[in-house]
């Protein structure tokens, strides 16, 4: 007879919202997760966005319904600081793996680096590497990786806004990078080091901003522990509407209801805005409600209702 699945105790009522994390090296993305569960005392938090568990810096965490807002930051920007290795290539493309090639000529100078990391802005190529949590017939890759499969990836394309060369001391390059979401920056320094003809591998990385969260707004998991034990964790929570940074339309009760239950709204001042413009709906108590969307009939009609 089939166990009885146990219900989940339902998570104690507050507020909504993310909380900016400065991820420490050594922990996983889900570490933090589960850190952010017991001082909150819920279950209802996520990320938006792994770091590997080397990396460290800025890990959004959604609390409570702002979990239904994650979709709104998939494809938003990110910004890191790293530092390539030049000399060696490793099987992780990471300080972490297994080294598999040493190069022992001379490695290149700072001209030949400028000019190589030229060919890595704007649109490129990338294979995403086997130690990722891309699936391969539901299988994550890094699990097929450690047991010793190497299959074939599909080449995706991503956007680097900005690569520049921050400090050079061989064999060490110290880089700043702007990309687009599910930019590997492990795999760009594996390629930069290819293109090299020496080899490298990504040796550190911090990411300093993620989407409209930076590395100012990121707290140590020290700070975080201390607002817990306080009391006051929640208070250090970044609302969803300033987070989401839409235009904000203020209902009254009756409006509210109306969005709350799915129904479509006046756009008000925003009535001559452009089709496809997105909007955040805040209740009388300041409670972001929805986000809505301007349609061709000139209605503002919700996109997502966050529950009360």
């Amino acid at each position: 007879m089939a166990k009885r699945r146990r219900r989940e105790r339902p998570d104690p009522p507050g507020p909504a919202g993310f909380l900016v994390v400065d991820k420490p090296p050594g922990r996983t993305s889900h570490d933090v997760v589960d850190a952010a569960r017991a001082w909150l005392g819920i279950r209802k938090v996520g990320h938006l966005g792994t770091l590997d568990p080397q990396a460290t810096g800025v890990l959004p965490l959604a609390i409570r319904s702002a979990t239904k807002l994650v979709p709104f930051f998939a494809q938003s920007q990110k910004s890191y600081v790293g530092t390539v290795r030049l000399g060696a290539v490793t099987d992780t493309l990471d300080g972490e793996g297994a080294v598999l090639e040493r190069y022992e000529g001379t490695l290149p100078d700072e001209a030949a680096v400028r000019g190589a990391l030229e060919g890595f802005r704007g649109e490129i190529e990338q294979i995403p590497p086997m130690y990722s949590a891309v699936k391969r017939d539901g299988v994550p890759l890094h699990k097929l990786a450690r047991q010793g499969e190497e299959v074939e990836r599909t080449p995706k394309q991503v956007r680097v806004e900005r690569l520049e060369l921050l400090r050079f001391e061989p064999p060490d390059l110290e880089i700043a990078v702007d990309c687009s979401a599910g930019t590997y920056v492990r795999t760009l320094a594996h390629d930069l080091g290819a293109e090299l003809g020496c080899g490298g591998y990504l040796a550190d990385l911090r990411r300093i901003r993620s989407g409209p969260f930076d590395i100012s707004q990121a707290l140590s998991i020290e700070a975080c522990d201390e607002a817990a034990e306080a009391g006051r964790i929640e208070s250090l929570l970044i609302a969803p509407a300033e987070a989401l940074g839409f235009p904000i339309v203020e209902l009254a009760e009756a409006g509210a209801r109306r969005v709350e239950n799915g129904g479509d709204i006046s756009p008000g001042t925003y009535d001559r805005a452009k089709p496809g413009m997105r909007i955040s709906a805040v209740g009388p108590d300041g409670r972001l409600l929805a986000v809505l969307e301007l349609r061709a009939d000139r209605r503002l009609w919700p996109l997502r209702v966050l529950p009360a």
